[in-house]
């Protein structure tokens, strides 16, 4: 069954528009430039709670309501949002507790955004009054087709309200202080605690010597769950003010770059009736980087569409060398992200604003204040395309045999950890598997640990440090059944507290690998081993497990240093599937052609056979498939069509096997009806 995001009928096109910013007299003039790029999508009213509210018992909504009025006499559908982002001065300057304390005790004062304490029963309190009283008085617009609470939401607060707080979290989490004691493991360094009121946050002037390094992981994982629970509670909070007087429009938050490591955009993803995000690569991140943020996403809404809500049509402004998007790259990255899955192509910014720091952020509308531009032109070329397509591919999925395991709690576990080396990081152990999976064209979902996995044939998790409960009873389950299971060198060591789990390296996952890890060896960055897979030389570096076989068969041994000979690529039957360890970080070739390997014995079968700057990935709606070709290349590269279809963008019909030709930057998205 497929469900469309919201309840429009094309892929909705559009973006922020801030007419408070810009004298009325204008408005007309930005309305026919709008509708000139076929422009059908506002996202309204993102940062006006202080003209909302300009003192604490006094609304206006009289320039909303005309912007309301604008906005259906032009039928353009509306996301509303609720303003929330950034508190106005004079709830900053009556009620001071309402500002953030930084990671190094320092007391915010007012400016900026994001500055309001997540744990503040002030800013809690106006926060879901103004969305309850927006959703009251424009319940009744037709055009409002989704909710948009407060704006990217981030960041961390250290302060008093945090700190009392984060110990009625941990009582709720643990029940006790024996408990959280054990947990903690605070006998280390004499941390035992005997008092709740004796607990204090880790920040720079506890437990931290630096914002990533802490001699208390386990506090520092739980600082790091509090803090996620309690931004996402504040939109919880505004999430049923809104759905009290308006219960069938979908609500989200546009949530930031797919691999933001500050919120757990997993669980968030829960309590989110859509996903939506912002992508803001530069020029210079890889397409397939691009590709994984969208699957990231995808993923944290189980695989439903998502909206992306903001990209710019041209250039940023917070890059250290902001470069222009080029001709072409635009709409290229715009069906990338329709090809993973968004049902909607939305902009930052609309309009381009005269002052403060976006000032230089690109906008549909710059500031000549014209139609005489080249991304105007390419907007509206893009629009127009979107209005061809219509109701095509709205609500589609994908569909993958293939999954590659995500968790933020792992992640946190992970580059907290005291040793073995810096250079951990665990989005490229992620990237470096995707990345080869990606250039072979095969369908890939980023799970989490908890999800249901007896729907894939291969599931891959890269350096699987913190086991959760219940995690490798599914892994064991899904292999014994006859699925085929990859991890990686540090895996297995520590349980959902950090505490290492005892009875040798990999843990839990010991039996279904089939294998004891005794040491780990950390190389520095100039020096590496090797060796010898699939009649080939590969480097072994960055960390070295040196381990032995319980049952497992090796597939490779490492040629150098006193572990020389030892295994360091493996493989265990068990039951009726594999597991493959991987001991060590390798290079670009060994990964493709281990996945090329398993891929071909697992019979798991690219969507499309394309040229390596040809980017290939299919959505699926009941029996109509959709095939996106993206060229990310520099020069025009052709593509045999695998079946019978016709090219949506250009209306040209193709036999089976003919050959496609692709313009640089060019895009294909080719329909056929699965039998």
């Amino acid at each position: 069954m497929w469900e469309k995001v919201w309840n429009t009928d094309k892929i909705a096109y559009g973006g922020d528009y801030n007419p408070e910013q810009w004298p009325e007299e204008t408005w007309e003039e930005d309305m026919r430039l709008l509708k000139l790029a076929h422009i059908d999508t506002l996202t309204l009213n993102v940062f006006s709670w202080a003209s909302l509210q300009p003192a604490e018992d006094e609304y206006r909504f009289d320039k909303l309501d005309k912007i309301m009025e604008l906005a259906e006499n032009h039928n353009m559908n509306v996301c509303l949002a609720t303003s929330t982002a950034a508190h106005p001065a004079w709830m900053a300057k009556k009620y001071p507790e309402v500002l953030r304390t930084d990671f190094n005790g320092i007391k915010r004062k007012f400016g900026a955004r994001h500055n309001s304490c997540p744990n503040s029963p002030v800013y809690r309190k106006y926060s879901t009054r103004l969305a309850e009283k927006l959703a009251e008085r424009y319940q009744k617009y037709s055009n409002i087709i989704g909710w948009h609470i407060s704006n990217e939401y981030g960041g961390e607060c250290y302060c008093e309200n945090c700190e009392k707080a984060f110990r009625v979290w941990l009582k709720e989490r643990y029940g006790t202080l024996d408990e959280l004691n054990r947990v903690w493991n605070t006998a280390f360094w004499g941390h035992t605690f005997y008092d709740w009121d004796e607990i204090v946050l880790p920040d720079h002037r506890t437990e931290h010597f630096t914002e990533n390094k802490t001699v208390a992981q386990t506090i520092s994982i739980d600082y790091r769950r509090f803090n996620s629970d309690s931004i996402l509670y504040c939109f919880q909070l505004e999430y049923e003010a809104v759905k009290k007087y308006t219960p069938d429009i979908p609500v989200t938050t546009n949530l930031m770059e797919g691999t933001y490591k500050a919120l757990d955009y997993r669980k968030w993803g829960k309590y989110m009736d859509f996903i939506s995000w912002d992508n803001y690569p530069s020029n210079s991140d890889s397409f397939r980087r691009i590709a994984l943020n969208h699957e990231l996403m995808r993923g944290a809404g189980n695989g439903k569409p998502f909206v992306l809500m903001e990209q710019t049509p041209s250039s940023q402004n917070w890059q250290p060398v902001n470069s222009l998007k080029r001709p072409g790259v635009m709409r290229l990255w715009s069906y990338q992200a329709v090809a993973h899955g968004a049902d909607a192509v939305l902009f930052f910014q609309l309009k381009r604003s005269i002052g403060s720091c976006e000032k230089y952020h690109g906008a549909v509308i710059d500031h000549v204040g014209n139609e005489n531009t080249r991304v105007f032109r390419e907007v509206t070329e893009l629009g127009a395309e979107l209005e061809t397509l219509g109701g095509e591919i709205l609500g589609s999925t994908q569909k993958a045999q293939t999954a590659l395991m995500f968790d933020w709690e792992n992640w946190w576990a992970v580059e907290y950890s005291a040793g073995p080396s810096v250079d951990l990081k665990y989005t490229d152990e992620i990237m470096n598997y995707y990345k080869a999976l990606h250039r072979r064209n095969i369908p890939v979902d980023l799970i989490g640990e908890e999800s249901d996995l007896s729907g894939y044939k291969l599931v891959i998790a890269p350096v699987l440090y913190m086991t959760k409960p219940g995690v490798d009873e599914r892994i064991r389950e899904f292999v014994r059944n006859g699925g085929t299971f990859i991890t990686t060198f540090f895996s297995g060591y520590v349980d959902e507290n950090d505490l290492v789990i005892i009875g040798g390296y990999p843990g839990r996952l010991r039996e279904i690998l089939g294998i004891w890890v005794e040491e780990i060896d950390a190389l520095p960055k100039d020096s590496s081993n090797s060796f010898r897979y699939g009649g080939k030389t590969y480097s072994a570096g960055m960390l070295c497990d040196i381990m032995h076989l319980e049952g497992a068969r090796s597939l490779a041994e490492y040629q150098e240093d006193f572990y020389a000979a030892s295994p360091v690529i493996t493989c265990n039957s068990f039951g009726e599937g594999q597991a493959y360890y991987v001991g060590t970080r390798s290079e670009e070739a060994f990964y493709e052609k281990l996945m090329e390997d398993i891929c071909k014995e697992q019979d798991i079968c690219p969507v499309a056979e394309t040229p390596l700057a040809v980017e290939a990935t299919e959505r699926r709606r009941d029996k109509e498939r959709y095939l996106f070709l993206l060229n990310h290349g520099d020069k025009a590269e052709k593509v045999s069509v695998p079946q019978a279809c016709t090219d949506l963008l250009s209306s040209k019909a193709y036999k089976e096997k003919e050959q496609l030709e692709l313009a640089a930057k060019g895009v294909a998205i080719l329909k056929w009806m699965e039998k």
